[in-house]
């Protein structure tokens, strides 16, 4: 499957939508309160959510175990 493909697909889903990484995002990113991995993508993807003020779900521990945002085990 070609990543244009994989987008259209992933994007027809009821209530999926493509965010830009704002400036604001990726400021938060790199002020994540507390102790956080390094890891930039879940610095992101943990920073989306605490600036749309949305839960997360994910299956991802680090995230899960991290007190400062709200996440679902799924």
């Amino acid at each position: 499957m070609l990543i244009e493909e994989w987008f259209e697909q992933a994007l027809s889903y009821p209530g999926i939508q493509l965010l830009e990484l704002t400036p604001e995002i990726a400021i938060e990113s790199t002020r994540l309160p507390g102790e956080f991995h390094r890891d930039p993508a879940d610095q992101i993807i943990v920073a989306t959510a605490r600036v749309l003020g949305c839960s997360l779900v994910t299956s991802d521990d680090k995230i899960l175990r991290y007190p400062h945002v709200t996440t679902v085990n799924e």
